[in-house]
């Protein structure tokens, strides 16, 4: 089977980075040049997206989890910090659930505990409908802009438009398949880590609702709102967004 790409800077404890739909290796540019002064920063792209997009795709978030676990395997990691970005943040609550004593602490990012997203700027089902009838080169016009405030005018939107160049139908479909079905919900509560949950106060693919699920069912967690920023505060506020990040993984 072929290897996902993946990025590794830095040498310090590990911090393993998760990107989510629609996105790449280089949509965490800015967090590798900052956080790998601190920690070994390890990006991987998902099957299917960005640098790996020409590796068959997974349509379960299951199975995405069990992807990012072997690469930390196979470098011989035992325990890291996790942090994961939309659809990557369902993936490293999948990763506690299956293996949370792995984890030092937990960020979930512009993330809920739920696949089928209540309160997105459109049902999942809507846009696998709308993928189909409309295409891919279509989907990936439409979708990003809805994740900044200043959507295409956004400073660092060329990243985003990078990381869907190469991405396929079925990839996009299989990713959003995998969204819908996947609810972590119940798991919450079993999650022992100590979580920073990450949000844009203007997010329109989750909801303050579902952020207020993870703040109120993880045990150890800590909530930081970004104001004026929409789903891709990594992007908007970068040098925020990383020293907010910093501060969490070394105190």
């Amino acid at each position: 089977m072929q290897e996902i790409y993946v990025d590794d800077f830095g040498d310090g404890f590990p911090l393993v980075l998760v990107h989510g739909y629609l996105g790449s290796s280089e949509m965490w540019k800015f967090q590798k040049d900052y956080l790998s002064k601190y920690f070994r920063v390890i990006t991987p792209a998902l099957p299917g997206f960005g640098e790996s997009h020409d590796i068959k795709s997974l349509n379960s978030i299951n199975l995405m989890a069990k992807n990012i676990l072997k690469l930390v395997d196979k470098k011989k990691i035992d325990k890291f910090n996790l942090l994961g970005h939309s659809m990557g943040g369902m993936i490293v609550q999948e990763i506690a659930r299956i293996s949370g004593d792995r984890i030092n602490k937990l960020i979930c990012f512009a993330t809920g505990p739920i696949g089928d997203i209540p309160g997105r700027f459109e049902p999942i089902d809507k846009s696998i409908e709308r993928l189909q009838v409309e295409g891919i080169k279509n989907h990936v016009e439409r979708i990003p802009p809805n994740w900044f405030v200043e959507g295409k005018n956004s400073k660092n939107y060329s990243l985003c438009e990078n990381a869907v160049k190469n991405t396929s139908k079925e990839t996009a479909q299989n990713a959003l398949i995998a969204m819908r079905d996947w609810n972590g919900l119940e798991n919450l509560k079993n999650i022992k880590n100590k979580t920073l949950i990450i949000w844009g106060d203007r997010d329109k693919s989750y909801n303050y609702e579902q952020i207020s699920l993870l703040k109120k069912f993880i045990q150890e967690s800590y909530l930081k709102i970004f104001e004026g920023c929409c789903h891709n505060v990594h992007l908007e506020e970068p040098e925020k967004f990383n020293q907010a990040v910093k501060e969490f993984l070394i105190k």
